[in-house]
């Protein structure tokens, strides 16, 4: 029995701490368990990553002052050395602790319980069970176990193709030779409840094989399927991102559906994005990751080009339908009065209605935009360092950019045409509701955004929809994934241009990628579907090249577009925001930071003995302090400073030293995110 064990905590504290083993332990190892302990004046929980029978000489303090262990939590392992490696990857990558790493990987319950059903009715329109591979599906999965069976092989594999082509069928064959050889699978999907049929394809091909980790399950019924997954009864692991931590033995494929998908980017404290750990899973155990989607990443896209990634490309559609007729609404001709819906949809949905089909509304995003228009030109506002839309500062009456802080006085007229008809806002979900409730009274209207549904009621309401109890749903991105209505006719894209204007050089690649996967929910099916897109600006690239299906232009023009102006993948980024009540600590502190984070830098640089990263170091930006786009946000003020360059590690390290090396007042937070997926 060890007598010491080295435990880690759910705080941002970078060092582990040393307790006593209770003395009625003996012969077990406590290494992958949690613990009960006195932390301080209060209880804690603890995890042990480590164990050991004698001190070290430098310990520093007094070995007397070592406290036991009040109990032990599990009774099996909850976490295994993998675990624990990767923990201390995401530590030291996303700058977090360990133990906060370890504590968002693991369930948190204690006792086991019956897992209850995702909400989901019984699968129908739909047959799962193994098909016959076109040829194009075939030669994808004959390279990708081909190239898992080479003692070289490429480990990654990218499977492109329009919606309806069959990448699903690709994944579960490929699945299916993986645990032929005996080993597991992790498959990942943006968010569960938005796909209901992957999830019903995974557990009808492979049964009582399949654990499914989603939202819906309490921390005790996860922790059961935890259990089942450590024990080898579980062999193929479905669920949202922080499934690719799951402990599978003998792990020999990562499946990643929808690749693209900004959801596989952690929101809260470990930041970590869920490619980048399947990629170094991947990699430490010589393992192949599957990518999929029909709108890739510009990194992606890139890395295909590139041959960093082995592309595997579908064209054909699979299920008896056609690739739907998309067509362009310029609004800037529609009448004055003409609302969110023009004359050309309205007639579209009065059509549908009247074949007792279905029509899908689609806004970018369901709140107010602020950011500049002329509605006779369609003119778009941009910084002149960052190609980035400038947002209005309604208070001090200012075009602010928030990436460099360049700003100008908010205009009377439009710069490039003269029009005096400007304005700065959008719309949103509920007034498209009201506007279409208005138009089409008798038509039986659901609205989905995350303001009206829950988690837990969005299965329900989809199914709904899908079954034919509704003839219209509006909705934002929820509805672009990937989800089949057959009696669906029409889509309409409210207003393209809305992503668009958000201060961020991904606005172009999200519009893109968003109108071109709406798109593809129509004519699945049947070969009559259609499309309109409404836009203030028909010729602005993302919008003309998603309407007119110019993938590979609109991909090669944002690759070089990005590589101008100095973005990923052509840089690395680190964003620092400083986050409080206080307007006034916010803003100070990122002054302060700003000039700490400069001194830093030149540190590192001084320090190096390797020329090639002091060049990296001249090269490394720190960019603002600014206001963050949305400045004020749950009654805390917040300010940015972002870390641009071409070397990752460089800026994780002044990041490390800022945030764990100097004293903040206590009413500021520093978020710290590494390869931010957003600035908002």
């Amino acid at each position: 029995m060890a007598k010491y064990l080295e435990i880690v905590l759910n705080k941002p504290m970078l060092q582990s701490f040393t307790y006593q083993n209770l003395p009625d332990l003996e012969g077990e190892s406590l290494v992958g368990k949690r613990v009960d302990m006195r932390f301080g004046n209060s209880s804690a929980k603890g995890f042990v990553i480590g164990e050991f029978d004698e001190l070290p000489k430098d310990l520093g303090f007094d070995p007397a002052k070592i406290r036991p262990i009040k109990k032990v939590i599990d009774k099996e392992r909850t976490f295994t050395e993998e675990t624990i490696e990767m923990a201390n990857w995401v530590s030291n990558f996303y700058i977090c602790s360990v133990g906060e790493a370890i504590s968002m990987m693991i369930p948190g319950g204690k006792r086991e319980t019956e897992i209850s059903g995702m909400g989901f009715s019984d699968t129908d329109n739909t047959d799962f069970q193994k098909k016959e591979l076109s040829e194009e599906q075939r030669r994808a999965v004959d390279e990708i176990i081909a190239e898992s069976e080479k003692e070289d092989g490429k480990l990654l594999h990218y499977l492109y193709g329009p919606t309806g082509t069959g990448k699903t069928e690709v994944f579960l064959q490929a699945a299916d030779e993986i645990l032929a050889k005996g080993k597991g699978v992790i498959y990942l999907v943006p968010e569960i409840s938005l796909t209901k049929q992957v999830v019903d394809a995974v557990q009808e091909r492979f049964g009582d094989t399949v654990a499914v980790l989603h939202s819906a399950l309490t921390p005790s019924q996860k922790l059961k399927e935890w259990n089942r997954i450590l024990s080898k009864e579980a062999r193929v692991v479905v669920g949202a991102r922080s499934a690719v931590f799951a402990p599978v033995p003998d792990l020999g494929l990562i499946i990643i559906d929808e690749e693209h998908d900004g959801s596989y980017k952690s929101g809260s404290t470990p930041r970590y994005h869920a490619r980048q750990v399947a990629m170094h899973r991947c990699f430490r155990h010589k393992i192949p990751l599957l990518m999929g989607s029909a709108t890739p990443s510009v990194e992606a896209w890139k890395m295909m080009k590139d041959r960093t990634i082995i592309p595997h490309t579908l064209t054909k559609r699979l299920a008896g339908g056609a690739m739907p007729t998309i067509e362009c609404v310029d609004l800037t001709k529609c009448p004055a009065d003409t609302g969110c819906i023009s004359p050309e949809l309205r007639k579209e949905i009065d059509e549908a209605l009247k074949e007792k089909r279905q029509t899908i509304l689609f806004l970018n995003r369901r709140g107010f935009s602020h950011y500049f228009r002329c509605n006779s030109c369609g003119y778009d506002m941009k910084c002149k360092n960052c190609s980035v839309s400038m947002t209005l500062h309604r208070k001090d009456k200012r075009l602010r950019c928030h990436y460099c802080g360049w700003s100008v006085e908010q205009p009377q007229s439009c710069p490039e045409c003269g029009s005096l008809d400007i304005g700065y806002s959008g719309f949103g979900t509920e007034y498209i509701e009201n506007e279409v409730k208005a138009k089409f009274p008798l038509a039986r209207v659901i609205r989905l955004d995350t303001d009206s549904v829950t988690a837990k009621e969005l299965p329900e309401k989809i199914e709904a929809f899908k079954k034919g109890e509704y003839d219209i749903l509006l909705g934002t991105q929820m509805v672009a994934k990937g989800l089949n209505f057959p009696n669906l006719k029409l889509v309409g894209v409210v207003q393209a241009d809305t992503g668009l204007h958000m201060p961020d050089f991904r606005a172009s690649e999200r519009t893109f990628a968003l109108i071109t996967q709406v798109a593809g929910r129509a004519g699945r099916f049947f070969p009559d579907g259609k499309v309109l897109v409404q836009t203030y600006n028909p010729l602005n690239e993302p919008i003309d090249y998603a309407v007119h299906g110019e993938i590979s232009r609109f991909y090669d023009e944002e690759i070089e577009a990005r590589e101008a102006t100095g973005f990923p993948p052509f840089s690395r980024m680190v964003q620092l925001v400083f986050r409080s009540p206080s307007e006034e600590v916010s803003e100070v502190m990122a002054d302060k930071g700003g000039s700490l984070l400069g001194d830093i830098l030149d540190k590192i640089r001084r320090q190096s003995k390797n020329p090639k990263t002091a060049e990296q170091c001249d090269e490394t930006e720190i960019l603002g302090p600014s206001e963050c786009p949305i400045y004020k946000l749950n009654d805390n003020y917040r300010n940015q400073i972002l870390l641009r360059g071409p070397n990752i590690q460089i800026m994780q390290a002044m990041a490390r030293e800022f945030i764990y090396g100097y004293r903040t007042p206590s009413n500021l937070y520093i978020e710290c995110d590494v390869d931010p997926a957003s600035l908002l």
